[in-house]
């Protein structure tokens, strides 16, 4: 069970964050670069995986990296955009 900790890890994670937690797929491959866990949402749940400026992104990476190293694996997450999610236009702070 230890080959799949770090997906059980974002499994737990992402579930606690989200409002629809049975639309949550992970998509576990392993290859030379090392572990890439791709993450799928419900659209209306995309908000709070991303979070204000990628913030939650960037923590769940952050975390994802610490679980990889406790393993001697590299762990990358891609998150990918559900069909029918409407991305706002980036705003410049000028």
């Amino acid at each position: 069970m230890q080959a799949t900790s770090d997906k059980d890890f974002l499994e737990f994670l992402v579930k606690s964050i989200v409002d629809h937690p049975d639309d949550v797929v992970i998509d576990r491959r392993v290859d030379e670069m090392g572990v890439l866990l791709s993450l799928k949402v419900h659209a209306q749940d995309m908000g709070q995986i991303v979070g204000r400026q990628g913030s939650t992104a960037k923590a769940i990476r952050s975390l994802l990296r610490i679980v990889g190293i406790k393993n001697n694996a590299r762990v990358n997450l891609k998150i990918e955009e559900p069909e029918g999610a409407a991305r706002r236009p980036e705003r410049n702070s000028q």
